[in-house]
């Protein structure tokens, strides 16, 4: 599925619709560079799953924990060197732990994302419009 939006308030709304719909487990894999709307659109999709917290982007702390009926675990990837890092971290105790998982940057660590891990990238459009297509599901 691909969607424009035209300002940063519709691209959280796009990620507030795919919140709603992700169940328990769920991984996001976001692909994009900088500017490109990835921790706005983590931003709905917090909101979609009714967490009511200030989402903001982890790049120095790696991983944000957001508590709610389904948790959100936001990760930023880009000062990882590769995926041994991630895993270093306890990426897979967060798999297990019930919540959601959102990684920006997923471009550092490509295998490291299990089977039925969504896919969103996004790209620039113009100075406010982006692209954003959503993959229901890893090729992994």
């Amino acid at each position: 599925m691909t969607i424009i939006t035209n300002n940063e308030f519709e691209t959280i709304l796009a990620g507030e619709k795919l919140g709603h719909m992700l169940p328990p487990g769920s991984v996001v894999a976001l692909y994009g560079g900088l500017g490109v709307g990835k921790t706005a659109f983590t931003r709905g999709l917090a909101k979609g799953l009714g967490i009511d917290s200030n989402v903001s982007s982890p790049t120095f702390t790696i991983v944000n924990e957001y508590p709610g009926n389904i948790p959100l675990f936001h990760f930023d990837m880009y000062r990882l060197e590769n995926a041994h890092e991630l895993f270093d971290i306890g990426w897979d105790d967060y798999l297990e732990r019930g919540g959601v998982c959102v990684v920006e940057w997923s471009e550092k660590v490509p295998n490291a994302f299990p089977i039925g891990t969504i896919i969103v990238k996004l790209e620039i459009l113009d100075e406010n419009a982006r692209r954003l297509e959503i993959i229901g599901t890893s090729p992994c």
